[in-house]
Parts: C-alpha cells; structure tokens; sequence
C-alpha cells in the first residue's frame, strides 16, 4: 500500500511542519498570547479612610500650658486640652456600626525636635486605647511625605495636625477638590475631618466630638 507508507514518511512530516509553522511563529506553547494592558491604562489606588483632626485646646496668650509631668509648658496644651485628650478613646469604639472607625495607625505633627508637643499629646491616649504607637516622624510642613505614609499604611488612619497645615495636607491627599470641604479649618478644636476614598474617589464628611461641656 504506497499511499498508506508515504503518509507515514517524509511527505506526512513536512504536512505537520506546515501546520503548526503558524503557532510556533504566534509564540504558541499551549495556551493564549500573553496580554498587555491598555496604553495609558493604570491601576485604581486602594482604598482609603483618613481622619484628620486638630490638637486639643491650647493655652490663652498669657497663659501656660502643661506638659505631662505638670510643668508649666508653652508648647503643650491647656487643661481642657488635656480633658479633651483624655475623652478622645471615646469617640472611636469597638462596636461594630460606631460613627467612626477605630484607627489602625495614628500620626502625630512632630518631626525631629517633636515641637510643640500638643499633636502628639492630644493622641496618646487614643493610641494607647487602640494599641498602636504614635508616628511622629512629620513635622508640619512635611504634608507631602504624610500623606504618602498614611497612603500606604494600614487603614483607617487617624491624623492630629496643625490647623494651618491641615489644608495642605488635604491637597497631598488628592481630596482637595471633594464636595462639601471647607477651604480651611474652622477655629474650633472639637472636630473630624474623614475622607473616604473608594474605586478612586473621594467622599468627605465633618463630624463633631462632642466630648466636653461647650462641644458644639
């Protein structure tokens, strides 16, 4: 049977060549050419829970301040600072469904020199109460680096800042432009600023504490 003998030979060898040139030429090895993403094309950020609130009441011009030990301190805040700082873990339960989240990483305005101190003195009972440390390594003025760290730490982050830095802040965030934002922060210390950002977009929200006698 000739024809059944060249089938099996050269000439059915060089049919399979034939055959399968195309796939080896498409980079073929088993299964689908590898896909690129879209030009231009790139990946949503992750989802983001910043609350940004202002230290505790600081001293009236004229007056001192205390620091932890009770000395007289101009940079530290005054009594009822220290009572707000102290009613803080408050605001931030373990229940399930509580107004606001419980933070899982704290900020402080600090930076190398940690002057003045009321930032950092405002949560450190909170932070105690959520067991993380307070992160002071910003000084005002180093929104930018902030905002990056708080970016890519773990979430709900909890920021204390001066007032005057809390707008560029907001601006490093990228929530600048969010509905609703006030383009400074009020003269009053009983506040939370949350910003929520889901699929990419920011939501904001003002919230008040509500901790002392006066809160409004």
């Amino acid at each position: 049977m000739p024809e059944a003998a060249a089938g099996t030979g050269p000439r059915r060898r060089a049919v399979l060549a034939a055959a399968l040139a195309p796939l080896a030429a498409a980079g073929c090895s088993g299964g689908e050419a590898p896909r690129t993403p879209a030009s231009g094309q790139q990946p949503a950020p992750k989802d983001a829970v910043i609350m940004v609130i202002r230290h505790a009441e600081k001293p009236y011009a004229g007056d001192s301040g205390r620091d932890e030990d009770g000395e007289d301190d101009p940079g530290s805040l005054a009594g009822r600072g220290w009572r707000r700082a102290e009613e803080l873990p408050r605001l931030f339960p373990p229940a399930k469904g509580a107004p606001l989240p419980r933070p899982a990483a704290v900020f402080a305005a600090g930076g190398k020199d940690r002057a003045p101190a009321r930032c950092r003195q405002t949560v450190t009972a909170l932070a105690a109460a959520v067991r993380t440390p307070v992160r002071a390594d910003f000084a005002v003025g180093a929104e930018s680096a902030l905002a990056h760290a708080a970016l890519a730490g773990p979430m709900p982050v909890l920021v204390c800042w001066e007032h005057t830095g809390i707008p560029r802040l907001v601006r490093a965030l990228g929530a600048h432009q969010v509905l609703g934002l006030p383009a400074t922060w009020p003269d009053r210390h009983d506040l939370v600023w949350q910003f929520t950002r889901r699929s990419g977009q920011w939501s904001f929200r003002e919230l008040p504490q509500q901790l002392l006698p006066g809160d409004a």
